[in-house]
């Protein structure tokens, strides 16, 4: 029996028109992200805007806990390296603030005024500026494409210093793109400029994980076909190479409320991150 095939790419990754009342992210995480940064910045506990490389978006934001941090972590956003920036996402530092920890959130160079390669090279800067800030692990999260960010620095072809990627205790890729070469049958790279050599060389899927690598794949149920096998392709093929991976389904989440557990300190999402 022959297995399914994918015919229409476009509406294979469209998150937004197969979700009902999809229209209301990215809008619906303005609010409580403005009000988190808010409340922190009244504590003291908010750095925002700091600088990490030449480029305009060459910024990120980092939270603080009201004790000395028990170590970094760092979320990148998705958006599928075109669209959005840090501000949107603030309140998702909640859950591992409210555990002890600081949270950095960069945003960074989009699409197509930069190629996916060298949004890895900012995504690397980034964290190398807030490793140097905040002492102890480091646990690395990101959404959608900002999943592809956060996998592709665990990698053996990693961007990070040898001294930064030692600290990584673990990556959360949620709803990631670790396989970059099916976007190319899409519209949206039109934008990307997705080419093969690109893909072979960006896609965490494709290449080796560094030694001691420990990544979970974490995605919704309710989420499109083509997000689920790419979550679950990760971590498969990275077990196979020798890191320590898991893959999580969380029922009854889509691709934009997948990321709300961060915002909560008991959600096992945040729990899974920090290992606490």
């Amino acid at each position: 029996m022959l297995g399914h095939r994918i015919v229409d790419w476009d509406n294979a990754y469209a998150n937004g028109a197969n979700i009902a009342g999809g229209d209301r992210w990215p809008a619906a995480w303005d609010g409580p992200a403005q009000a988190f940064r808010e409340k922190l910045l009244a504590q003291g506990r908010a750095r925002l805007d700091i600088v990490y490389g030449e480029a305009p978006r060459n910024r990120l934001d980092l939270f603080l806990p009201p004790a000395a941090p028990k170590g970094l972590v760092v979320f990148v956003h998705g958006g599928y390296w075109m669209e959005s920036d840090k501000s949107s996402w603030s309140h998702l530092a909640g859950g591992a603030v409210g555990l002890g920890f600081a949270v950095a959130m960069p945003s960074y160079t989009l699409c197509p005024e930069i190629r996916i390669s060298g949004i890895v090279g900012e995504a690397a800067a980034a964290i190398e500026k807030a490793a140097a800030m905040v002492d102890g692990p480091l646990m690395l999260a990101g959404h959608s494409a900002g999943g592809h960010l956060a996998g592709r620095m665990v990698t053996a072809a990693s961007p990070l210093s040898t001294d930064v990627a030692r600290r990584i205790r673990h990556v959360v890729s949620i709803s990631g793109l670790h396989d970059l070469r099916p976007l190319m049958f899409t519209a949206l790279n039109e934008t990307l400029n997705i080419d093969e050599r690109e893909a072979l060389t960006e896609s965490p899927a494709l290449l080796r994980p560094m030694q001691g690598a420990r990544i979970t794949c974490w995605v919704g149920g309710g989420e499109r076909s083509e997000f689920l096998r790419q979550s679950a392709l990760l971590a498969n093929i990275w077990t196979g190479l020798g890191a320590a991976t898991d893959s999580v389904v969380e029922p009854d989440r889509h691709h934009f409320n997948v990321v709300d557990g961060l915002a909560n300190p008991d959600h096992p999402l945040t729990r899974t991150l920090v290992g606490e």
